[in-house]
Parts: C-alpha cells; structure tokens; sequence
C-alpha cells in the first residue's frame, strides 16, 4: 500500500527520504512527494509519477533541511494526480501531513471546516487532516496537542506523520489500523511504514501500537496514548539482509524470488523438521498445544494468494492430522459475525502481517475467545504482535507485488502444522517419519524443477497474445490452480480463471474453443484419471491443453499439447511443486507482453485498508 518515509537528525534529510521512498516502490504507489522544513518554512514537491522524477527535481537543490518526510500514494480517495499526491499542506502552508490509511468521516469533517473558512486544493481525505489540525491549532498548545485533538476526531485507520515551520525541530507520528516503524540513529530519528525503507541507517526499531502517538525531537523520542498517557516503547534489533531486497543480478524482483524458493522452502523448515526422528518443533505454538489438539475445528483466514495457501492447508490438515477445518476470505468473515468459541483456533495468513481485512478477523477472533494465531512472514508486524501465537515463514523481505516465495514458504509451514498436529494427534513416528523425509526433499526437487524450466519461456511466446486463460486442478491442485490463475492476471493483464477441473463441465466448458489455453494440474495422485478425463474432454472442444505433468508421465504426452514437467512428490505437498512452473509462465508471458512484472498497475503490496 502507501509508503512513508521521515527524518530528523543532523544530516541532510532529502537524500535519506528519497532513498527510503525508492526502497518501497515494490509496495506499488501511483504518486510521490516529499515535504521539508527550510529556512524556517515548509516546503513540498509532489507529482503523479515515480520517485525517480522526485529525485530529478531535488538533485540540483537539495538544500540544508534536516526535518523531512515523504510519501508514495496507492490512490483510493481522489485519482492520481501532482494535487493529489501527498504531502498535503494547511491554507497556509506552515503544517504538512502524509497519511497511510482511509478517513471514513472526512466529508462531515471537511464541511465543518470549509464553513470555517479553510479552502482545499485537493479531492483527497487526507487534505482534512491537515486543515483540521491547522484549526485546532489556534486553540491548542502546541503542535502534538493540535494532532492528538484532531486524530481524537478522525474515524478511520491512519498512519499519520506531520511537521510545521511552527515547531521546526518536531516530528509527531500516530498510528491506527496502519503499521509505523521508528528508527533511532545516534542523534537521529527515522519513521517509515516498512522497516525496508529505513534498514540501511539503523537496525535498533520500535514499533507504534494502535492509538499511540510519537512526538520526535532532537533530544529524543516520546510515545504516548491518543488519551495522552505515557507508554513506554521498547527498542529491538531490526534482523534484516539488505542484499535480500536488492536484485542480485536478476532482471526482476519476481525473478529473483522464484528462483530463491529451495532456500526459503528450506528456511521454512530449518529447525523445526527433524525428519530422521519423525518430529515437528514449533516452538510459537507449544503454549497452545492443547488447544489446537482438542479443538472442535481449525479455521484458516486469509485474503488473495494467502486464501489459496489456506485452501491447501485444508486438505493438508485434515488428510494428515484428521482435524476439521474451515477457510474463510478475511475480508468476509467478521462481517458475517461468526460463531465462534474458545473450542475453535484461528490462524491468520499474511505474508505483510499487516493486511487490514485479515488484522480485523483476528480481533473478531480474539474479541470471541477463540484462540488466534498468526503465520505470517514479517517479524514485528502487527498480526504477530498482537496475536496469541504463530509461526514465521521465514522467507525474507518479498518484493515482487506476486507473491510467489511467501505463498510455497505458507505452504510449507501449513504442512509442518499438519504434522505436528497429526503427531499430537497419536500418528506414530514413523509414519510422520516418512512425510517429514518427503518435505524435507522438496527444496531439492524444486531446484532441480528450476534448472530445467526453459520450457516455459517457448509457452509465452506462444500465448502471450491470449486474451483468456482456464486453470484446472482437483483435490489440493484446485488451489494451485487459482493461484496461478491469479498470477496471470496479476502480472500480464491476461484474464484467467481457476477452478475445480470437475466444475469445468457446469459453466466454463462453454467458453473452450481453439483459442482458449488450458492450463491442468496432472500429477499421478489418486486423481490422475479423473483429471485425465477432463482433459480429454477439452481436446474433444479443440482447446489448447498445457499440462503440468510427472517427469515419469508418457500418457500425458498424447493427449495434451504442452507439458510442463514436475518432480514427483507425495499428493498433499504437490501444491508446493506444482505452483512453481505456473508462476515461471505468468512471469514469461507478462515480460513478452513488455509489462512491470514487479510494480502491476494497480496493485499493492500490502492491503492496509479495506
């Protein structure tokens, strides 16, 4: 989602926000700015286009300001445009905010203050703000109580930063529903919305919970409740590789990531598989062991390529661990009021941890007394702070607005649960022995699955023109099957659409003709015959049939046009395989096509707001 990034310190500030705005371009944005404080005023250049153009227009004169921030926008209220962008400023341009989130109420708020005499530039709710605080500055002490009143006033999320030539040498930032990380230099103070930004300056990080404010000064930070109680923030040691989130010679991040998939696979289970004794350690989820074991049923809430990883989680949990589970879209399941007990486990999939609809289903969670647990990638992320438990995926900072290493990473952890449950469920220790010896070979076979995938780059060429693309798959390739559907549309614009292969006969059956590519998911588990029979049921329709398909699999040669060859593994981790060449395909398409495979037109990153 929107990306921010601010200074104060004794250095220039220009330079070190426009960098840290460059490191969060991955999260997709469509405009840019940045606000300093100069010769004792505010100054702000805005423009609907990249920060590189940013970048031009300070290069020449970027001056001794010392106090800065900036911001990348993902439009939602007000279309992209240089008025538009963020930073807004006051009628009188002495105050400047920039603002990740959405303010439901700003129509009430922006006629109070338009019948108070306040003009708006923009058709932004962010431009509310600052006006807002702007008129409560006339009868508040000082800058952070003016913001405190004002975000008293706000309904919405926000994370919120604002400075004014008023008070030159202040800082003041606030959060709600909208992750801010800060960042403490020697002297110097960072803010960002992703630690991404601000990694390369300092590692020593504190997060700011819902309904904190930070006031930063130069004599150091304070953080306090929106009802201005003192709170104390702890300081930690930002874990970060920077070589991670550069491309390392690879054309693209997405690239990059695809190929990174053995060893973040490899990294999910570090640790926590010992397949020689048929053991799973989770050491996020002992203190709820006897929770998950007695649990009347398991639900699985995710949004987006983190629902799909669910979807296979299903089948990997109840197959092996013979638990019951649910899968719910974050985005549906707290406005449905489920019914929910201390009987039942939530676990939340997130790759961000901070995604909004999946944030608000674990609080419903909680607030109902199941217990909620997180399985999310970025440590300190709210979901992982706030809930009861959980476990990392440990795949590194993913850039790439396609998921693609965090949704095998998912994968991977869903099955590591699924065998610590099935442990604790009494299956023996051989029996787990021969699963956890199967997942441990996976990262072997993926990289042996990526050294021979020139194939897929003849299948671009071949339809990067398609205008529709069906995906099919039965038991856990149904998900696989969606997943890859999604990463097409992600990426190249092509439209495509997942589904049960069985279903294909209630519907889409009627959209195959010679120029409709279908892509099936074939490998030889108990459902190789039945997928079989479907494919046979295109070819009678003249479709044009590609085929992921078992390396030992000589009848799918027969029948399909294309086959895509996979290692074979056991049925329920295929998904973990089986992914991998569609998203090699909707990568290739998408560079034949000549579109941003890691910044896609309208998407973010991170979904921050509803």
């Amino acid at each position: 989602m929107c990306g921010i990034v601010g200074y104060l310190g004794h250095r220039q500030a220009v330079p070190i926000v426009v960098a840290g705005l460059k490191r969060l371009e991955y999260r997709g944005y469509d405009s840019v700015g940045i606000a300093m404080i100069g010769d004792g005023k505010v100054k702000a250049i805005k423009t609907a286009g990249k920060v590189a153009e940013i970048e031009a227009l300070v290069a020449a004169d970027r001056g001794a300001a010392s106090v800065c921030i900036g911001h990348t926008r993902w439009a939602t209220h007000g279309e992209p445009s240089d008025v538009n962008a963020h930073p807004h400023l006051d009628c009188h341009n002495h105050i400047a905010v920039i603002h990740n989130g959405i303010i439901e109420n700003y129509s009430v708020l922006k006629k109070k203050l338009v019948d108070s005499g306040h003009f708006f530039r923009s058709s932004t709710d962010t431009e509310v703000l600052a006006h807002l605080i702007e008129e409560l500055s006339r009868w508040s002490k000082g800058l952070e109580e003016a913001v405190r009143q004002a975000l008293q006033q706000v309904q919405g999320t926000y994370g919120v930063v604002v400075i004014s030539d008023r008070e030159p040498d202040t800082l003041i930032a606030a959060r709600h529903g909208s992750p801010l990380v800060i960042g403490h230099g020697e002297g110097e103070y960072y803010i960002a919305s992703d630690a991404s930004a601000i990694a390369e300056h300092t590692r020593r990080v504190s997060y700011l919970d819902d309904g904190e404010l930070a006031v930063i000064t130069r004599q150091g930070m304070r953080a306090k409740t929106l009802g201005d109680v003192e709170t104390t923030k702890s300081i930690q040691e930002l874990a970060f590789d920077l070589a991670r989130i550069e491309r390392g010679g690879y054309d693209h991040f997405m690239l990059k990531e695809i190929y990174e998939q053995p060893e973040t696979i490899r990294d999910a289970m570090r640790g926590r598989l010992l397949a020689a004794d048929g053991e799973v350690k989770l050491g996020g989820l002992e203190h709820v062991r006897d929770r998950l074991v007695g649990a009347r049923r398991i639900i699985l809430v995710g949004c987006g390529t983190s629902w799909h990883a669910a979807l296979v989680g299903e089948y990997m949990i109840e197959h092996i661990a013979k638990s019951p589970v649910e899968v719910e879209y974050a985005s549906e399941f707290r406005y449905r009021s489920p019914v929910l007990s201390a009987n039942d486990v939530v676990f939340l999939i997130s790759q961000s941890g901070e995604t909004a609809d999946t944030l608000a289903a674990m609080r419903e969670a909680k607030s109902k007394g199941a217990a909620a647990l997180g399985i999310v990638n970025v440590v300190g992320s709210t979901i992982a702070r706030e809930s009861e438990g959980g476990v990392y995926i440990h795949a590194g900072p993913e850039i790439g607005v396609a998921s693609t290493k965090a949704f095998t990473s998912q994968l991977t952890v869903l099955a590591l649960i699924a065998l610590y449950l099935a442990r604790a469920r009494g299956i023996s220790s051989e029996d787990c022995r021969v699963l956890a010896q199967e997942l441990q070979s996976l990262p072997t076979k993926v990289s042996y699955l990526l050294q021979v995938s020139g194939r897929v780059k003849e299948l671009a060429s071949e339809f990067k023109d398609a205008r529709n693309f069906l995906y099919l798959g039965r038991g856990a390739n149904y998900p696989v099957a969606l997943e890859g559907a999604l990463k097409l549309k992600e990426v190249s614009y092509i439209h495509a659409e997942g589904y049960p292969a069985a279903e294909m006969k209630h519907g889409p059956i009627a959209l195959i003709d010679e120029n409709m590519p279908v892509v099936f998911l074939a490998p030889k588990d108990a459902l190789y015959d039945k997928v079989v029979n479907n494919i046979h049921e295109v070819r009678a329709r003249r479709g044009r049939i590609i085929a992921v398909a078992n390396e030992d699999d000589r009848e799918i040669e027969q029948i399909a046009e294309f086959v895509l060859r996979v290692p074979r593994t056991y049925g329920f981790f295929g998904p973990i395989i089986n992914v991998i060449p569609l998203q090699l395909l909707a990568y290739y398409i998408a560079i034949a096509r000549g579109v941003d495979v890691d910044q896609p037109r309208n998407l973010a990153k991170s979904v921050t707001v509803e």
